[in-house]
């Protein structure tokens, strides 16, 4: 079994918690994920199966949409609900939408970003929460990011700012942002513009890439699937996980050479593609062979990440 599954991840579960259950399920040991999730957040997360485990590098890096609920009045020590809290609550103030525009804006496009300490990324071989759970705190670089959008979304009734009993308000935002950008700490960010604390009270993944959280499924739903073979049926093919890659369709002699880790001529087929540019090299049934590397200076493409088994790849 090799392909995609679109999952909708529940709070409370770690993204590995979702793939130890997807590898249960499919009873297929071959199973990642594109990118993490924390625990308290839902929505989609993108499994790899089988074969397809070697696409994770084209698709780890794909643009992210959340919905994201910003809790104003009060920080957190790890910018999210799961922390504890940093200081006194705050009333919440009142904020118009000119003033919430106002924080938001400086927060768009490309930004420099510190990673938290509680988060997963390494330094120095560390993760940084495991320091930070040992109550060390270290230098940690900028990172650059983009965030293509950051704006009010009022929901379903127009509402976009509620206030809570202790005092506090949130406020329903959505976020469009490059992968590697950390929600939480625009959240902080947001509160810093308001002059009051803020986290993360909410975080909801609606889009990776070119998939969306509305063609997912539960994880019962998947186990229910499994149980009676039909896991297949929402099993998404290699080929359609890759369209923005340019494709080199192939002749029978062609593919039987590229199956063996031969080139091929590119010929007229690599008209606008870039040297370097990763193409899909499909048989003529269209199933996806391998990803392989354009070489302009001699016309050829070299297969690169190997998909094809005996009975081809997958479309």
């Amino acid at each position: 079994m090799d392909g995609l599954l679109i999952i909708d991840k529940p709070a409370g579960w770690t993204s590995h918690d979702v793939v130890a259950r997807a590898r249960r399920c499919l009873r297929e040991r071959r199973v990642g994920h594109t990118g993490t999730l924390d625990p308290f957040a839902t929505g989609l997360l993108v499994l790899l199966v089988g074969r397809a485990t070697r696409l994770a590098q084209f698709l780890a890096g794909a643009e992210k949409e959340y919905e994201a609920t910003v809790r104003l009045g009060y920080a957190t020590e790890t910018g999210d609900l799961t922390g504890a809290r940093r200081g006194e609550v705050s009333a919440c103030g009142a904020w118009g939408a000119a003033e919430i525009e106002g924080a938001l804006r400086p927060l768009r496009g490309g930004i420099d970003q510190v990673p938290p300490m509680y988060s997963a990324k390494k330094v120095q071989g560390r993760k940084l929460y495991e320091l930070a759970r040992r109550g060390e705190e270290i230098e940690r670089e900028a990172v650059r990011v983009n965030v293509s959008a950051f704006e009010i979304a009022p929901d379903e009734t127009g509402a976009w700012l509620r206030r809570n009993e202790d005092g506090t308000c949130d406020l329903s935002t959505r976020v469009v942002c490059s992968a590697g950008t950390y929600v939480r700490v625009l959240a902080e960010s947001v509160g810093e513009r308001l002059g009051t604390g803020a986290h993360l009270s909410a975080l909801r993944r609606t889009r990776a890439g070119a998939f969306r959280v509305g063609h997912s499924v539960s994880l019962d739903r998947l186990n229910e699937l499994a149980e009676a073979g039909r896991a297949s049926e929402i099993l998404i093919g290699m080929n359609a996980a890759l369209p923005e890659l340019p494709a080199a369709h192939l002749t029978n002699d062609e593919a039987r050479r590229v199956r063996h880790g031969a080139a091929v001529v590119a010929r007229a087929r690599s008209d606008g593609w870039a040297d370097g540019a990763s193409v899909r090299m499909l048989d003529a049934e269209g199933r996806l062979l391998a990803v392989g590397i354009y070489d302009a200076a001699r016309g050829h493409v070299q297969p690169r990440v190997m998909l094809a088994g005996d009975e081809g790849g997958g479309k």
